[in-house]
């Protein structure tokens, strides 16, 4: 079976984390469809293999949590109408933990926005945290309970909920949320900083996702069709937030930052991982001649 060269797979990669779609860098690499998109996928699960095992004992102070929103092959509302609708059809929510100093994505989680789903991040945020922390997260009650389960009371943790006023008719009907007219803190468990009860370094980091993957686009045809792809392709750009782009204020990658990575790397470091995951092609056996009577 033909293989793609290290080079041409960092290409696709590349491609793919700059938010590039399936279509557009099928065009610009001449792989085929079903080469990127199994690419795509190896690449994902050794990214998110190689999180699972090596980031742990982080010594955050500070860490901030949100939630970003996309959906998969249709619409919550129109998944009752849609032909085929796979499993985890509708809305898709990306979980997603941050540290407000090294901007390290420490967890993430895809899913739903119920209980369940907040407590799944949660536990997994904790068993990445070496420390107390403060963590500060939106107003989702979801998170009340996660919270309590992973940490305890060995956390300091505040919810900012924000105000906001009613929607003029122009904007009805529209995604675009009402305008923020305030927000306020509330300290939940142990004694959080009131100065560093803040969301915004996870919010940007959500913009920074949907600017580099074409997934979470809005307004276009670049939406995930499969739930699983979906959460391969996050686990592939965490990596690549993560260890190979260079934060523009920070000017090495959060990674390093963080002190989990002591070089800066390239895509060719993930397909490394990802070769490193690859099976090994096994020996072929004596060649036995069918004897015909």
């Amino acid at each position: 079976m033909k293989k793609l060269p290290a080079a041409d797979r960092a290409h696709i990669l590349h491609l793919l984390c700059e938010g590039s779609s399936i279509r557009a860098v099928t065009r610009l690499t001449g792989a085929s469809k079903n080469t990127v998109i199994k690419l795509m996928i190896d690449a994902g699960k050794a990214c998110a293999a190689y999180h699972d095992e090596h980031v742990r004992d982080l010594k955050s102070r500070r860490v901030q949590v949100d939630e970003i929103w996309s959906f998969t092959y249709a619409k919550q509302k129109n998944v009752a109408t849609a032909k085929a609708a796979p499993d985890g059809a509708g809305d898709t929510w990306t979980w997603t933990a941050i540290d407000a100093d090294s901007k390290f994505i420490a967890s993430w989680f895809v899913g739903g926005r119920d209980s369940e789903c907040g407590m799944w991040f949660m536990d997994d945020l904790a068993r990445q945290l070496a420390n107390r922390v403060q963590l500060t997260s939106d107003g989702h009650k979801a998170y009340l309970e996660a919270v309590e389960g992973a940490f305890g009371g060995d956390i300091d943790y505040a919810m900012l909920v924000k105000l906001y006023g009613a929607s003029p008719e122009t904007a009805k009907g529209r995604y675009s949320p009402a305008d923020c007219v305030g927000a306020r803190k509330m300290p939940v468990e142990g004694n959080p900083d009131p100065k560093h009860i803040s969301t915004s370094y996870a919010e940007r980091a959500n913009l920074t996702m949907r600017m580099h993957m074409r997934r979470f686009t809005r307004l276009t045809n670049g939406f995930s069709k499969k739930v699983e792809n979906h959460a391969h392709s996050v686990a592939l750009f965490m990596t690549y937030y993560n260890f190979v782009r260079i934060h523009k204020t920070l000017r090495v990658t959060p990674a390093m930052a963080a002190g989990v990575s002591t070089r800066l790397w390239e895509v060719s470091d993930i397909v490394t991982l990802l070769e490193a995951a690859e099976p090994k092609p096994s020996k072929r056996g004596p060649y036995k001649k069918k004897i015909s009577n």
